[in-house]
This record gives C-alpha cells, sequence and structure tokens, in this order.
C-alpha cells in the first residue's frame, strides 16, 4: 500500500477521483480514503496546512494502515533559477528550515532527539518520481526540500533558506511528514509542483498558480502508482 498525503484538498481531488473502491475512515480528525488507484492499494489523506497537521497525519496514516512507502505532495515555492512555475522539485532530502538550537551552539535545522538536519528521502522512489514528471511533459530536479510554519515572502528569506540548506523549493509540510517516517522507518519521498516565486511577489503568485501546480504534481503521482509500485 501507498500512502499519499497532501495539505489542501485542490492537492488531493485529482487523486482522490481515481481510486476505485473507495472507503473512508476518520482518524484523529482526519478524513482517510483508501482503495485502488491504477489496481494498487493507495490511502490518501490531506492533512490541513502546517507541520503540525502534517506530524499528526502521517503518524496516523502509519498506525492505522502501515503503508509501504508514504508520498507528500501538492505545491512549493522555487528557492532556485532552474525551477519556474509548473516545474516539478522531488526530495532528495528534506530540512525544516525554521528548527534552530544555533544559540545552543547546534547547527541551523537541527532536529533534536534523531540528530541531524536534513533527513534522506528514499532514493530509489524520488528517482522513480522524477522520471514519472519527465514523462508527462514536466521539468524535475531533485534536491533538498525545505519546510517551516511560514508562507515565503521575502527575497532575504527566501536567499536564507537556499544559501543555508542548499534547498530547491520550500512548503510547509514536507519536513515533518519526513521526519515522522524517519523514526518510523518508512520510506518516503515528497514532490512539488512550484506555484510561486517564494520572494516578495510570491502572494501574488499563489493564488493564481497554486491549483494548476496541484494538478500537475497529482498527474505525477498517478502515473508513479501506475508504473513504479
Amino acid at each position: 500500500m501507498i500512502g499519499i498525503i497532501c495539505a489542501m484538498q485542490i492537492e488531493i481531488d485529482k487523486i482522490n477521483e481515481a481510486i476505485e473502491n473507495k472507503r473512508t475512515e476518520t482518524v484523529s480528525g482526519i478524513v482517510f480514503t483508501s482503495g485502488t488507484l491504477h489496481g494498487k492499494e493507495v490511502v490518501t489523506a490531506v492533512s490541513g496546512v502546517g507541520k503540525v497537521f502534517a506530524a499528526i497525519c502521517t503518524e496516523a496514516m502509519i498506525l492505522r494502515y502501515n503503508p509501504d512507502a508514504i508520498i507528500n505532495t501538492g505545491v512549493a515555492g522555487t528557492l532556485t533559477h532552474k525551477l519556474g512555475i509548473c516545474d516539478v522539485a522531488v526530495s532528495a532530502q528534506v530540512v525544516q528550515h525554521d528548527m534552530d538550537t544555533s544559540p545552543l551552539g547546534d547547527p541551523v535545522g537541527l532536529l533534536s532527539g534523531i540528530n541531524i538536519v536534513k533527513i534522506p528521502a528514499d532514493e530509489k522512489i524520488a528517482k522513480e518520481m522524477a522520471a514519472c514528471v519527465e514523462k508527462i511533459g514536466l521539468k524535475s530536479l531533485i534536491g533538498t526540500i525545505a519546510s517551516g510554519d511560514q508562507f515565503i515572502n521575502s527575497a532575504e528569506k527566501k536567499s536564507f533558506i537556499a544559501k543555508e540548506f542548499d534547498a530547491i523549493a520550500c512548503e510547509m509540510e514536507g519536513g515533518s511528514v519526513g521526519h515522522v517516517c524517519y523514526v518510523n522507518h518508512t520510506p518516503f519521498a515528497v514532490i512539488r509542483a512550484i506555484s510561486d516565486g517564494a520572494g516578495d511577489d510570491s502572494h501574488m503568485d499563489y493564488p493564481t498558480f497554486a491549483s494548476i501546480a496541484a494538478q500537475k504534481s497529482a498527474e505525477a503521482v498517478k502515473l508513479f502508482v501506475k508504473e513504479c509500485c
């Protein structure tokens, strides 16, 4: 079984529409939809926005459904000139850019308890997902995806995240999905279509392109389930 987590309804709709033999169940206030997608067992959920909601959703999904792997999909802001609107970022690793105990002498982004900054995504899934992105005619880039409880709308903040973590995209959930998967030994990957530039005008880009970008990432995930699972 493959688990698929999105933050928002617009990111999951196109996936859920294609699921057959649907069953729904509410766990920890989150509606989980299970069934078959291209003949493969899947379970999907809309976590809600932000790292805490994403962590609750991921833990509930793992404990209730025990998926073989989890895919976190949706939209993100770009942190590199190599990715434009509707191009797709795929995780080699994830970080939480707003985790900061550096006044205590720690590296910025260190996750106390597991004591790492960058959580590695599943390499095989990431490569297969990037290949699926290319097959549907979109540009992909594998790299670090940075998460934090902030909508990035500042050229200064964008530059900091990109340079500090060598990150290619920023969003609000993937880092915590990866964190929960890491401690539960569950393979994962994050795939995010670019909806905005994460700079001073990102609040104008996002409403225009978020829905289009969400559909692109959903299309790639459906192809991944069909051909790679």
